[in-house]
This record gives C-alpha cells, sequence and structure tokens, in this order.
C-alpha cells in the first residue's frame, strides 16, 4: 500500500506504510493540499533507521540512528515554508525493544509497520506569514514571523 490521507476540515490524518519516510511524507501531503503551515499534533507507530538528536552549544547537531525498529510512542512539531516548500520540525519519543526510551529531533525514520500521524493545518485563507530561517554558524532553521 501507498500513504493515505484525508481531510476534515483543517485536520489532516495520515497513514504512513513501509519504506516511507515521515518528514518526506508530511512535507508531500502538505505541498497537495496546499499547506504551508501547520501543526503535527501528534503520530504513532512503528519506524526503523530514525536518526535523532540534539542540538549541542556549537551549534551542531549531535546525532545518533537507532538501525532495528522501535515504537513510535509520541511525535510532534510543526510545518512551515523553507525556501518555498514545506519544512517539517518533528520532535519524537520511541521505545525499543527493551522498552528503553529514546527521543530528540527527528532527521529521518522510515516507517517499518505502519505511522498513523494527525496535523492540523493553520486557517487557510488567512495569511500566516510563519517561515524558517537560516543562523549563522547553526543548524538550526528557526521560525520566523513576517510583519
Amino acid at each position: 500500500m501507498l500513504m493515505e490521507h484525508t481531510r476534515s476540515g483543517s485536520d489532516i490524518f495520515l497513514r504512513l506504510d513501509p519504506g516511507e519516510e515521515l518528514h518526506a511524507s508530511i512535507q508531500a501531503v502538505c505541498a497537495t493540499e496546499g499547506i504551508g503551515s501547520a501543526v503535527v499534533t501528534s503520530g504513532i507507530g512503528r519506524v526503523r533507521d530514525v536518526d535523532i538528536g540534539y542540538l549541542g552549544d556549537d551549534g551542531i547537531y549531535d546525532r545518533i540512528v537507532l538501525e532495528a525498529p522501535t515504537e513510535l510512542l509520541s511525535m510532534q512539531g510543526n510545518v512551515a515554508i523553507l525556501e518555498g516548500d514545506p519544512f517539517t520540525h518533528i520532535h519524537i519519543v520511541l521505545s525499543d525493544d527493551e522498552h528503553d526510551v529514546h527521543g530528540g529531533h527527528l532527521f529521518a525514520a522510515t516507517v517499518y509497520v505502519t505511522a498513523e500521524i494527525h496535523l492540523r493545518a493553520l486557517e487557510k485563507g488567512v495569511q500566516v506569514p510563519m517561515s524558517r530561517c537560516s543562523l549563522p554558524d547553526s543548524e538550526f532553521k528557526p521560525l520566523s514571523f513576517e510583519r
């Protein structure tokens, strides 16, 4: 199967299937639905090859990759525009098969069994000037609010 999604007003529900990448899939749905700003309110499922990390004091991310399948317990974040396209900023909490918990900023994760995700799009027709920008000497891309 390939990813499916449905929309009810501002709510978008996605089902991702094995082999699909979380960021790319959410960004593709946002592009298809014409969504430039949204909140990722939840995500559950089972994923593998998870690349997570945290931003160090030096502005560089400290990263680890969990190759084995893990249970996706929680996922949240947002979608904003970066260089004209939807950009996802996501944090996750995972549990490995020994029930050890891992979490952090998500760089990449591939669906192993399924992922079920809820997005809340910011109101269509209302100008939401939310985007991402770059910081000097940092890998971080913070939110920017235009006036």
